[in-house]
């Protein structure tokens, strides 16, 4: 399997389609989301190599992006994932892209449209938005998470219809069982200190007050698509970041699906995203 080295830390990558970059095709490079890997892209990234050389990575603590039993000195802030994207792109000797990110990797996809927008087209935020603070709330959000986090014995793959019970609240249609199993034997891999403190950087008071800014400085064409039932970043949170910035962000809320449109309505996703990158922004909901 290839990996590349990033800060100490081998990260797993691979192209779809193709065993190395083209050069006749523009680049998609795909985000996942928190406790997740690129695993759930592959469907996505298919269907669209027929017109881009599409890119796929674990980011650092997730997947198969171990970490070494080295302890690194690197935080888990969103912003450093960003500057590891960078980097990771700079080992690669790619210079512009495309992006497509989901949740938290679309929050760091957001920093990285900021810091290096030079370096991308356009990009695709699935799932993504701006959170209201709730001391409260995150608080007992952050207990629950590090309680969930620290439970994670690997025979829990192994229960019948585990996969199911892990997957439902995130999902709103059915997606195949395949992808529900490597949903759930990837949160059981993610790296313990990776897995709970990248929780408390995406869902913190500093988030609610940094993201409001960064989508509204952003000057990279992007389409923001949310699920009308995604019960981790609701819709409304996407379409508020949305209106922040009128200009670069256009907004799409896909019906009957939550935080994974891309498979649970993958035909629908799939149209949306190739006009967007292919020709223009989408401008109506469905």
């Amino acid at each position: 399997m290839p990996y590349i080295q990033v800060r100490g830390v081998e990260h797993y990558y691979e192209w779809v389609g193709t065993s190395v970059p083209t050069g006749e095709k523009p680049v998609l490079v795909f985000l996942h989301g928190w406790a997740g890997s690129a695993r759930y892209w592959e469907s996505t990234a298919s269907a669209l190599s027929d017109r881009f050389d599409c890119l796929l990575y674990d980011m650092r603590g997730f997947g198969r992006s171990r970490l070494p039993l080295e302890p690194l000195a690197l935080d888990y802030e969103l912003e450093t994932y960003a500057d590891d994207l960078a980097l990771f792109l700079d080992a690669l000797g790619l210079q512009r892209v495309y992006l497509n990110a989901h949740s938290m990797g679309a929050s760091v996809a957001t920093l990285f449209l900021n810091r290096y927008g030079d370096r991308v087209i356009k990009a695709v935020l699935t799932c993504s938005g701006v959170f209201e603070y709730d001391e409260k709330a995150f608080t007992a959000f952050h207990t629950w998470g590090g309680q969930v986090i620290k439970y994670r014995p690997s025979w829990l793959a192994k229960i019948p219809l585990m996969d199911q019970v892990f997957m439902a609240r995130f999902l709103y249609r059915s997606i195949p069982p395949a992808a529900r199993r490597a949903f759930l034997e990837d949160y059981l891999m993610a790296d313990y200190g990776t897995a709970l403190n990248t929780i408390f950087t995406s869902v913190s008071k500093k988030a609610t007050e940094v993201m409001p800014v960064e989508f509204a400085k952003l000057q990279v064409p992007v389409l923001l698509i949310a699920g009308e039932y995604d019960k981790i970043i609701p819709a409304h949170m996407g379409r508020y970041a949305a209106s922040l910035n009128q200009q670069f962000v256009q907004f799409i809320q896909m019906a009957n699906t939550a935080h994974f449109p891309m498979l649970e309505d993958a035909p629908t996703y799939l149209e949306l995203v190739r006009e967007f990158l292919e020709n223009g922004p989408a401008l109506a909901e469905v």
